[in-house]
């Protein structure tokens, strides 16, 4: 979502943020804006320039082409990318926000739970506002600070005090024109430095081509950014040990190297994903090496339960962990909506697994869901693909899926790589738990090994399941059916559907559509099941029969040895054959294809899907 960029020092200030802004876009956005420090001003002069644009998409272009008129002689600049929470997707919304005097400047990621409150007592005071966002009154609580004589850093320091709810910000002051300063909660924010340079942002990706070497700024944590020089304050103003991060992935890994987007890219890299995930995980004997895992095998052994919580795509792929942890390692699995988790009374203690899955490691509601389960005693684990994300770090233990940069909103590679990680991370705890044989776990991570291959010839046929969804691009409701592992697939191509083409799709479990949803059913329907072999195929077919009998059209997702499907339905998506419990790796892949084909045919930006953003930084 909203996506910040800080330098100090550079020699064209404006260049970089701009630079920083474009690396960002990903996230998702819908207005953007910068503001500059000037070092030296002329009496009368404007001390901070800024401009704002809110033409969605091409806001940064639009930024892009004010460099000409940016002043010389700047010490200091902020970048924001905004998706709209409080107030429309203005130009008076976008960031940055400023204070009365025009000389505090403001980004922000999250929101202020109490900015009303704030507000009011703001505006009893004689601040005037100018914008509908929450992130205008943390200028003007700045202001207040600064009036008793406080520097930059002990006035933020005093805001964060006086703030409830989730956010990383950054400010600049034209008393203090070559300084950054940021802090955050629960948002990321990390900030960097190279000779004479200093750079502050929400996500690696904006400064990477700048450095890779980096500084987690911890909860409630003040850092102080100066040109070559970084400081962090903890709540009481003294320093602290800094946290250091490495980051080893290059900004190449982000281009689209000749696809035509980033989505198709995405699709295409998905078997070598699932190899980079699997790679060293899996002994040829069925045992399982999860170095960064931390939690040791007697904690493992002691839990009597696992719940997995996760939104979106990773909840689908939560089931699918689900399923696996209950058959292989035998222990009670749930798997949970994060966004709704804290908000009831989850049955957990410290004998609970609570596994976290999140692609970015900052969904907020998973974040929060993982910090519940924590107070209330569960070990924690999460499933990530970036390297010492948030979540990364609260948590008792993580593993890391290798996907790679994922730049599409619409996520692909990270959520196969989510599949089969949890299904190595299952096969792990069966082993630990003696719950299945060697000899069983041994083909198992046989198979598990032979994903890649399978996926690979499945991605294959992408031109095969292109032409199937062009077919069905101008209709608007389709119904998505599956039963055992093929639910969850059924409930992912259907997201998938709605984030690309804007297609009214859901998910069934085929059994339960003569509980009611049948009688929806009718001539010009479309049903799009996942029937590849397994204890349900038959069930399945059956399924398949009852909705044709009232008129619907039919697409299933078959193994490529299947006779008997075709012959059913008007069109077939084939898979590789691969065992029913690994099935859900391969299945979800031609439903990947038929979602971005459909959005294609109908004009659609696959990459930036209208009002979604890659990265879930509110709730």
């Amino acid at each position: 979502m909203c996506g910040i960029i800080g330098v100090t020092g550079a020699d064209d200030p404006f260049r970089v943020l701009i630079e920083g802004l474009e690396l960002l876009e990903y996230r998702g956005y819908d207005s953007a804006g910068v503001v500059l420090v000037k070092a030296d001003v002329a009496d009368g002069a404007e001390p901070l320039w800024r401009r704002r644009s809110a033409v969605r998409a091409q806001s940064i272009p639009a930024l892009r082409k004010e460099g000409e008129r940016a002043p010389s002689g700047v010490a200091a600049g902020l970048g924001h990318t905004r998706w709209a929470t409080h107030g429309a997707p203005t130009e008076a919304n976008a960031h940055p926000h400023l204070d009365c005097t025009g000389r505090v400047a403001v980004v922000h990621n999250g929101i202020i739970e109490n900015f009303r409150e704030i507000a009011e007592r703001l505006d009893r005071a004689g601040h005037r506002r100018t914008s509908q966002t929450d992130t205008e009154v943390l200028a003007h609580l700045v202001e207040e600070h600064l009036r008793d004589g406080s520097g930059l850093a002990d006035a933020v320091r005093a805001c964060v005090g006086e703030l409830r709810g989730d956010f990383a910000v950054a400010f600049v002051s034209a008393d203090e024109p070559d300084v950054i300063v940021g802090t955050r909660r629960t948002s990321p924010l990390i900030a960097g430095r190279t000779d004479g340079v200093g750079l502050l942002a929400s996500d690696i990706s904006a400064v990477l081509g700048l450095t890779r070497d980096l500084v987690a700024i911890g909860e409630d944590e003040v850092v102080v950014v100066r040109p070559g020089s970084i400081t962090v304050l903890d709540r009481d103003g003294h320093e602290v040990e800094q946290q250091q991060l490495h980051v080893s992935w290059d900004v190449e890994a982000a281009r689209r190297e000749g696809f035509e987007d980033y989505m198709s890219k995405e699709i295409h890299e998905q078997p070598r994903a699932l190899a980079d995930t699997l790679l060293g995980r899996l002994r040829p004997d069925g045992s399982t090496e999860l170095e960064e895992l931390a939690l040791g095998p007697h904690e493992l052994r002691a839990v009597d339960r696992v719940t997995i919580v996760a939104c979106g795509s990773s909840y689908h792929a939560a089931l699918v962990g689900r399923m696996a942890v209950e058959s292989w390692a035998k222990l009670p699995t749930e798997a949970e909506i994060a966004s709704e988790f804290r908000y009831r009374e989850p049955v957990i203690d410290d004998r609970t697994l609570v596994v976290a899955i999140s692609q970015s490691g900052e969904t907020v509601d998973t974040f929060h869901a993982l910090r519940e389960a924590s107070r209330r005693g569960a070990r924690t684990l999460v499933v990530t693909n970036v390297v010492d994300s948030l979540m990364a770090r609260e948590a008792d233990g993580v593993l890391y899926t290798h996907a790679g940069p994922e730049i599409g909103v619409a996520s692909t590679k990270c959520h196969v790589a989510q599949l089969a990680l949890l299904q190595v991370f299952a096969l792990h705890l069966a082993g630990l738990r003696g719950t299945m044989s060697q000899a069983a776990c041994a083909r198992l991570a046989g198979e598990l090994g032979r994903l890649p291959d399978a996926v690979k010839s499945a991605v294959g046929r992408f031109e095969e399941y292109r032409a199937v969804a062009e077919r069905l691009a101008g209709i608007n409701d389709v119904y998505f059916l599956g039963r055992g592992l093929g639910y969850p697939i059924a409930a992912e191509g259907a997201l998938k559907l709605k984030e690309l083409a804007y297609v009214r799709a859901e998910a069934y479990p085929a059994g339960e559509m003569k509980h009611g949803p049948i009688s929806l059913i009718e001539p010009g329907t479309v049903a799009v099941v996942v029937a590849t072999k397994g204890r349900l195929y038959d069930k399945v077919l059956a399924n398949v029969e009852e909705v044709r009998a009232r008129g619907a059209a039919v697409v299933a997702v078959c193994d490529e040895d299947d006779e008997t499907t075709p012959g059913l339905v008007d069109d077939v998506l084939r898979v590789p054959a691969v065992p029913e419990a690994l099935s859900p790796v391969v299945a979800v892949v031609p439903l990947q294809v038929l979602a971005y084909a459909a959005a294609k045919a109908r004009g659609n930006d696959v990459d930036r899907p209208r009002n979604l953003a890659k990265v879930v930084t509110v709730e």
